[in-house]
């Protein structure tokens, strides 16, 4: 039953990560076929690096049906963008929504082939962000790498409340929603409220 609900998350992530693609294709008035690499790219980016790097079958190698759920997204967007008011908030909302699953998801799967917390955090944090990463580049839209806001940080808070709940005894679903819950919350706070990090500020050198 968990295996399940993961999977649903799992597919579910892709999915809304996809819109997101397809959203920035329709902001920057792409063809149909902008739009279905956007989505794809953004919806499998992530978790395709993490499977690299956990040395596992790349999951939507192994399952094409990915494939299928990012695509039917790139679609519904490409005939349906013109609705929302503000194409930019939406996908910023959406892109939270996705952070928080695919934090869970990818530092699960990790602890699922038994990588280390420490490794698990990694994992959870470049499978929840480096969709959006690569979407900003390939649409020429500024990284959320440069921009103030919480972003990375968000995934990273959710991973380890995720991993850290797990070691303090919680059954998966609840560690779950702790870690979804996190990543959510501090991303929904950055956009809503503007919440950033202290940032580096250049002062005088000195002479040694």
């Amino acid at each position: 039953m968990l295996a399940q609900i993961l999977l649903a998350f799992d597919y579910l992530a892709v999915a809304v990560f996809a819109v997101t693609g397809a959203l920035t294709a329709s902001r920057k008035q792409m063809d149909v076929i902008g739009f279905l690499w956007l989505a794809i790219v953004t919806g499998v980016g992530g978790g395709t690096v993490r499977d690299l790097l956990l040395d596992q079958p790349v999951f939507w190698i192994r399952s094409p049906s990915y494939i299928l759920v990012a695509s039917a997204a790139a679609l519904v967007v490409y005939f349906t963008a013109h609705i929302p008011n503000s194409r930019y908030k939406l996908i910023l909302w959406l892109d939270a929504i996705g952070l928080a699953f695919v934090t869970v998801l990818g530092a699960e799967k990790a602890l699922a082939v038994g990588a280390a917390p420490v490794i698990a955090v990694v994992m959870g944090t470049i499978t929840a962000s480096l969709g959006g990463i690569i979407r900003d580049i390939l649409g020429h839209e500024p990284s959320i790498l440069l921009k103030k806001e919480i972003y990375i940080t968000a995934a990273l808070a959710g991973a380890v409340a995720y991993v850290a709940a797990l070691g303090l005894g919680a059954p998966v679903p609840v560690a779950a929603v702790v870690g979804a819950a996190t990543a959510f919350l501090l991303r929904a706070g950055a956009i809503a409220r503007g919440w950033t990090l202290p940032t580096y500020r250049a002062r005088p050198g000195r002479e040694f």
